[in-house]
């Protein structure tokens, strides 16, 4: 699940910083994964080394509430939940609503749990709160993951469209058609930019995971604009983010 030049099995957030830097990328939302462990104390040194670079999670892990303290949001693993009812979250969507986290949360396939997380939103008006996977967007049904983005405070990010879209792979043109009837199902200003990093590392480069809808024609430059900058950088509360220069290489 790695790329192959982590040869120590490590994706620091120096290596993720390279990267970045190189693919001009400004900021990253760092969420997390079972499958990885939990990563809540490392994250919080990243977050403090770099503020103006990363926003981080906490991640639930059925276990009650987790410590909040350091982190900008709360991850869910709404998939791999022992229980798929989101209302049996209620007091993690409680705690993120009071402390003005947001939430991110990949969801189980199709619809299984927009009926639970559709009552999580509109009880907490105020909490924002990001699907990821883009809806788990290969999947049946996944439209009515995106739908949930038609309430004012729901959203959706990208991160591993090209893992879903890896058997077509680059440039990804069903992604790109996923991207636009997504747009036309919640609007633009919905739709955010993700990578997936590293995991979809082992495939393609960090450029290549956004240049396929930037190259596309498609897509306006002002939709391309909000989905690769200004929604996610309201969504997540982005303050300083660095002028990322074009680092020429010599493939060019």
């Amino acid at each position: 699940m790695l790329p192959p030049y982590m040869t120590d099995g490590v994706n620091s957030a120096e290596r993720l910083l390279s990267c970045m830097d190189f693919a001009q990328v400004a900021g990253a939302v760092v969420t997390q994964e079972y499958i990885d462990g939990n990563q809540d104390a490392y994250l919080r040194q990243v977050r403090v080394a770099h503020p103006d670079r990363f926003r981080i999670t906490a991640l639930y892990e059925e276990k009650g509430v987790p410590d909040t303290s350091g982190v900008d949001g709360i991850k869910i693993c709404g998939g791999r939940l022992d229980n798929p009812d989101l209302t049996a979250c209620e007091a993690v969507f409680a705690h993120a609503a009071g402390k003005d986290l947001f939430i991110a949360i990949d969801m189980a396939d199709g619809d299984r749990q927009t009926a639970s997380l559709r009552e999580m939103a509109r009880q907490y008006p105020g909490l924002r709160i990001a699907i990821g996977h883009f809806g788990m967007v290969t999947r049946p049904g996944w439209q009515e993951q995106i739908r949930l983005a038609r309430l004012p405070n729901v959203s959706v990010e990208s991160g591993g469209i090209t893992w879903l879209f890896n058997s077509e792979f680059y440039p990804y043109p069903s992604a790109v058609r996923a991207v636009l009837e997504a747009r036309d199902i919640c609007g633009m200003e919905k739709l955010m930019w993700g990578s997936d990093y590293p995991r979809t590392m082992t495939a393609i480069t960090y450029r290549m995971s956004w240049d396929f809808i930037d190259r596309s024609p498609l897509l306006t430059d002002a939709e391309k604009q909000l989905f690769f900058h200004e929604n996610a950088r309201s969504f997540y509360r982005f303050g300083n983010l660095p002028e990322m220069p074009y680092i020429h290489h010599m493939a060019e």
